[in-house]
């Protein structure tokens, strides 16, 4: 009965500790996803913010063109 007790406590205290470093874990992951998604929308902010406006480009000009001219040339 003695060596059941001596297996059981220690095993015990093994699992509180890997349970305490699970959720230890957990918090830095979520910490870690909160960060990433709060940089990633930053970058989009300044990106939006640094981007130089181009202009539009010029829509080019419809000519039209008999087929009857280019079979003559």
């Amino acid at each position: 009965m003695t060596g059941l007790w001596a297996v059981s406590i220690p095993a015990l205290v093994v699992a509180v500790i890997a349970l305490a470093y699970a959720r230890r874990t957990g918090r830095q992951l979520a910490q870690m996803t909160e960060m990433y998604w709060q940089l990633k929308f930053d970058h989009g902010e300044l990106k939006a913010k640094v981007a130089p406006t181009e202009p539009a480009a010029a829509s080019p000009r419809q000519t039209f063109v008999p087929l009857a001219s280019m079979k003559k040339s």
